[in-house]
């Protein structure tokens, strides 16, 4: 077996209009709908929202409400973004700080949605 990527990822919300807001208006992902389910898509990979812990089965063992710490990786430069968020009114975590992601150094923000998750946004140098 080689894994080649990550499809979707499954947060739980218990403010789904707050949660549709903030995918949608804030980070411009496109809100979908599959089997009575909140899904938001961007690039290849998709978001699955359960409503309430383990709505549909099989779940996490433990799922929590504001439990995910996730990276997200976007194009533009890490200031555009940065203005871009400050001017829609989010609550920004930090600065623009240095990490290191899957494919090496990075520049970070972060901001969490209304369930409290931790959502980082990166940049990888162009080149």
């Amino acid at each position: 077996m080689r894994i080649l990527g990550v499809d979707h990822i499954v947060i739980t919300t218990d403010k789904p209009e707050a949660c549709i807001a903030f995918y949608t208006e804030t980070l411009d992902m496109k809100l979908g709908s599959e089997s009575d389910r909140i899904v938001f898509y961007f690039g290849n990979q998709k978001i699955n929202v359960h409503r309430r812990k383990a709505e549909f089965l099989p779940a996490a063992k433990n799922p929590t409400v504001g439990s995910v710490d996730l990276c997200l990786i976007a194009e533009d430069s890490i200031e555009e973004i940065r203005t871009e968020l400050k001017n829609k009114g989010a609550v920004l975590e930090t600065g623009i700080v240095s990490r290191t992601g899957a494919k090496g150094k990075m520049t970070s923000i972060y901001l969490r949605d209304p369930d409290g998750n931790l959502i980082e946004i990166g940049v990888y140098p162009k080149g």
